[in-house]
């Protein structure tokens, strides 16, 4: 059997929406991936992008499982970052995150799961995250993707 490789006509880029209200930040960011990837079409092929747009909207309602929002700064969900400078690790907490940039924990999320290659960063731009209700791609009719399971404690 041969292997199927597509072509470029055969690669197609639909629209979805996700509501991410109440919903675990790990199952949102790898269903996103699974979508952005194309892995949820018949003609996808690791090496071709035949990946999808991803909106990702009430991205500041996300949830989190176990005590990663503990009280111990061990316990904390942590994001860190270097300047690149001596002495520039910067650390942030999930609260202080979310309340300064939250679009910033999900694609994040997303771009971990991702793999780790040139295809990723285009795959990553189709990634559009909005902290309201309202999204301005209305014009290209995106699909609405339901994640059935939501958080057991929500808010």
């Amino acid at each position: 059997m041969k292997t199927f490789t597509p072509k470029p006509a055969d690669l197609t880029h639909d629209w979805y929406v996700i509501d991410a209200t109440d919903v675990v930040l790990g199952r949102l960011a790898s269903q996103a991936a699974i979508l952005l990837r194309g892995k949820n079409k018949p003609t996808y092929a690791p090496h071709a992008d035949s990946g999808n747009h991803v909106i990702i909207l009430n991205a500041d309602k996300i949830a989190l499982t176990g005590n990663k929002l503990g009280k111990e700064l061990y316990m904390h969900k942590t994001y860190y970052r270097h300047s690149g400078f001596p002495g520039g690790l910067k650390q942030e907490t999930f609260t202080e995150a979310m309340t300064k940039h939250p679009e910033r924990v999900i694609e994040h999320a997303v771009k971990g799961m991702l793999p780790k290659n040139r295809l990723a960063k285009v795959q990553l731009d189709r990634l559009h995250i909005i902290c309201g209700t309202e999204h301005p791609y209305a014009g290209q009719k995106p699909q609405v993707f339901e994640i059935a399971q939501v958080s057991q404690q929500a808010k």
